[in-house]
């Protein structure tokens, strides 16, 4: 190609020189975007697993073994429902409450239901574009929420009826455990 003045030609090998770079530009974007990293999310499910045994049969069976025996199915079932209950409050808004944005005190309802979380969808870790699955974050994060007012339970073992422990179990997580998981573990920056 031929050209008469040599500020067409320098713009024609600019603009080939931009089109041989755009795939290395495409692969480089690529690069940068956040991949979930497999040892991490394996270690994640590993530590979920490991709470949850803490709790249900493990804290179950403690307090269990600490009371009368005419007492043991009763504690054995109030940890069974406050890991059930929590479990089921966690999916419905406690999610969204401790780890979306809103207020400095406690979250929104925009992930209630677990909406928008995927099998695609990421959670940051404290590692430099280092992430895990959201599935397997929420997962362990349910695992603390469960843990914490089962420890609870321990208390006031033969002291409190059924029915009252399965008032005090939803209002103690939506009231307290919900806000403080906010309030401590929620940081909206950008990893």
């Amino acid at each position: 190609m031929k050209f008469k003045s040599p500020l067409r030609a320098g713009l024609a090998a600019a603009a080939v020189s931009l089109l041989a770079t755009a795939p290395a530009f495409a692969q480089a974007a690529a690069a940068a975007a956040p991949v979930v990293n497999k040892g991490d999310n394996a270690w994640m499910l590993t530590s979920t697993v490991l709470v949850l045994l803490m709790t249900i049969p493990g804290l179950a069976l403690f307090y269990g073994g600490l009371v009368r025996s005419k007492n043991m199915l009763s504690v054995l079932m109030q940890v069974f429902y406050t890991v059930c209950m929590v479990t089921l409050l966690w999916a419905l808004y406690g999610y969204s409450l401790a780890f979306t944005g809103g207020s400095d005190f406690i979250g929104g309802f925009s992930k209630a239901f677990l909406m928008g979380v995927t099998t695609d969808s990421k959670a940051a870790t404290f590692s430099v574009d280092a992430n895990i699955s959201e599935l397997v974050y929420v997962c362990f994060q349910m695992t603390f929420a469960a843990i914490t007012p089962a420890l609870i339970v321990g208390a006031f073992a033969e002291r409190m009826k059924f029915s009252a422990i399965a008032l005090f179990i939803p209002l103690w997580v939506t009231l307290i455990y919900f806000p403080i998981a906010h309030m401590v573990w929620y940081w909206a920056g950008p990893d």
